[in-house]
Parts: structure tokens; C-alpha cells; sequence
């Protein structure tokens, strides 16, 4: 998870106008918009929205940009290649580094993610697929490289000021929820304290969002009475709520951080139907229109990878050395891909 710090400061603004320690009320007549905020519960509280709008490049035929240790590890490696041009490409990092200290975490991440793409993550523990989803949400910034945004690139850190043309949610991985917030108001939170909407019509939304993923009856509830697979669900149905009052809605690109984890064989695969359901059919539980155009997860799990994404970026020790689509992630020939496949202690991974 990030620190308070990082996540306030970009999740919420600047400390008036954020959660902690906020002195003015949301809005008259409302309880959740009169409470005062503690400092227990952060990160997540609201969806991270950006604006920036990704600048044409032609990977063209050659090389990869880097060599995993000039070894045959990289043999397998598929740079992505322009397919129709440049107008479906809503992300895009270029040679991406990140360190923390004397720790290199991202050394040199180039990918593009696509309209209508659903995009998996992966690779062992460590080797910064969380920081990658973080630096696309504008979370952190990179020590070298660039991150494009539907041909903008983006200078710093997202802030509430660059809510334009394309919106980026993060579903963190603990779902982050406001333990002392009803369901209802943690679903409802961006709404109750950015929009204009009645409260009437906030329950309604949030109603229907949760009905969406599955969830009914459960508006009044705590965090502390749901079950593991239930917040995940909360958090997914906070993070496909939007103001229906705006003329225009951006298109929206989501997140994810291991939103299997911890959860049992049946919880993971209602949680990853869900994630297809909800935005790849077009339409949410209601048939009403979708807005949700890619998404990205970062998991571990097989089952996951199998049921919820399309196409793998494989991630080894700060670099992607392996891309390719889902149904070819058990047969490549990749010897850090066989060996995470296969589960075996033996080859290049060590623990």
C-alpha cells in the first residue's frame, strides 16, 4: 500500500479540500457530508481520476529496447507493435525506471494498453507489478522515462485539476474501505462530496452499483460485517460509480491490484466474472451502457489470469521479459515463464 502521505496528497488535494482533518462540512442535511475524518482509514477512499490525454510511436521492427541479461531468458520477449495506428491507445509508458533508495524496482518498462483491452500483470513476488499500476495512476512519478495518456504526456503526479478526457481507477488490493463508513457511503463517496446529486439520488446509484456486482441488501452495513470477497465487491462497485448528471462521462480505464487475494477458489472466480462482466460485455447488470474501455490487473493467481485478462505482460526483476496472450502463457518456452507456470522451485527465479 502507499503512504498516507503519497495517497492523500494525490487521492484527496491539497489538505483542504481532502479527507483528513477536514474542518467543513460535505453539505447541509447530510450526515456522511457533516463528518468530521480521522486518519484511520486512507488510500482508496475515493476513485483516482487523471486527465491526461499517447503521443504516436513506432516500435517498429527492431530489437527489444533492453536485453534481460543478454541471456536466452529474453528470447520469448514480443515488443509491441503498432496494430490500426496510434488512436486506441489510451496508456503508454516508455522506458519507465523507478527506484526506492538503493532499491531498482522498474528498470526500463515499455508497453502500451489499448481500447478494449483486458491486460494482466504478472510475475513473482517483488518485482514491481504494483509500482507499474501506481505510476499508470499517477501515484508515483518515474526517475526516468515517460507515461502517456491518451497522447499527453503526463508532467508529475495526477491532482483533481487534470480530470479530462480519460479516467483511471485503482482497486487496491485490501479494498481499502472507510471502516467507519456504511457501505452506502463508501460506495457513494466521491459522489457525496464532489457532485451536486441529491442524496436520493446518490442511494440509488449506489443501489444499483452494488446490484451490479452482485451485492444487495448491504447498504447499511460496516466494512467489519462483510466478508473478504464481499469488500472486494464493495470496493469494485466504488470504482464503477460515476455522476450520471455530467454531459459528458470519460471513458474509464481501472486497476487492479491482486483483487483475488486471500479469497477462496469460489469467491475468486465470482470476483473474476465480475471483472469481465462489468466491463467487457458493454453493458453493467442492468444493460445499461458501460464505460469501463480496459483494464489492467496485477495478480498471482492462475485462476485469475485464465478467466479475467487476455493478453500477459510477464514482469522478472524490474523488466518485462515475456508478452503474450493468456491461452500462450502455458506452453512458452520462456524459462521464467515455465518455471512460474509450472510452480517448480527449480530455474532462473530463486526464492
Amino acid at each position: 500500500m502507499l503512504s498516507s502521505t503519497v495517497s492523500w496528497a494525490n487521492l484527496c488535494g491539497p489538505p483542504s479540500a481532502g479527507l483528513r482533518g477536514r474542518s467543513k462540512p460535505f453539505a447541509p442535511g447530510s450526515s456522511i457530508r457533516r463528518r468530521r475524518w480521522g486518519g484511520s482509514c486512507w488510500d482508496g477512499g475515493r476513485k483516482i481520476l487523471c486527465a491526461c490525454t499517447v503521443h504516436p510511436r513506432n516500435w517498429g521492427d527492431g530489437p527489444p529496447a533492453f536485453d534481460t541479461y543478454n541471456s536466452s531468458i529474453s528470447e520469448n520477449l514480443r515488443v509491441d507493435k503498432d496494430v490500426g495506428g496510434e488512436s486506441d491507445v489510451l496508456i503508454e509508458c516508455r522506458d519507465v525506471h523507478k527506484s526506492f533508495g538503493d532499491k531498482q524496482i522498474l528498470r526500463g518498462l515499455s508497453f502500451k494498453i489499448r481500447h478494449g483491452e483486458a491486460v494482466g500483470i504478472i510475475g513473482p513476488s517483488g518485482t514491481g507489478k504494483s509500482t507499474v499500476l501506481k505510476v499508470m495512476a499517477g501515484l508515483l512519478a518515474p526517475d526516468k522515462g515517460e507515461v502517456f495518456i491518451r497522447g499527453r504526456k503526463r508532467h508529475g503526479l495526477v491532482s483533481d485539476e487534470e480530470i479530462s478526457g480519460l479516467r483511471i481507477g485503482l482497486v487496491f488490493q485490501s479494498a481499502a474501505l472507510f471502516d467507519s463508513l456504511t457501505v452506502r457511503e463508501n460506495v457513494g463517496f466521491q459522489l457525496y462530496e464532489s457532485s451536486k446529486m441529491s442524496e436520493d439520488r446518490i442511494a440509488e446509484l449506489v443501489a444499483e452499483n452494488l446490484a451490479a456486482v452482485g451485492l444487495k441488501g448491504v447498504e447499511d452495513r460496516l466494512p467489519s460485517e462483510l466478508s473478504g470477497g464481499m469488500k472486494k465487491r464493495v470496493a469494485l462497485a466504488r470504482s464503477i460509480i460515476f455522476d450520471n448528471t455530467k454531459e459528458v462521462v470519460e471513458p474509464e480505464v481501472l486497476l487492479y491490484d491482486e483483487p483475488t487475494a486471500g479469497l477462496d477458489p469460489i469467491a475468486s472466480t465470482v470476483v473474476e466474472d465480475l471483472i469481465r462482466s462489468v466491463h467487457m460485455k458493454g453493458e453493467d447488470a442492468h444493460g445499461k451502457p458501460g464505460k469501463i474501455t480496459s483494464y489492467i490487473v496485477v495478480t498471482h493467481q492462475h485462476s485469475t489470469i485464465k478467466r479475467a485478462v487476455d493478453r500477459l505482460l510477464f514482469l522478472y526483476e524490474g523488466r518485462i521479459v515475456w508478452e503474450g496472450m493468456t491461452h500462450e502463457f502455458t506452453t512458452s518456452t520462456n524459462p521464467i515463464v515455465r518455471q512460474f507456470a509450472s510452480g517448480s522451485l527449480d530455474g532462473p527465479i530463486q526464492y
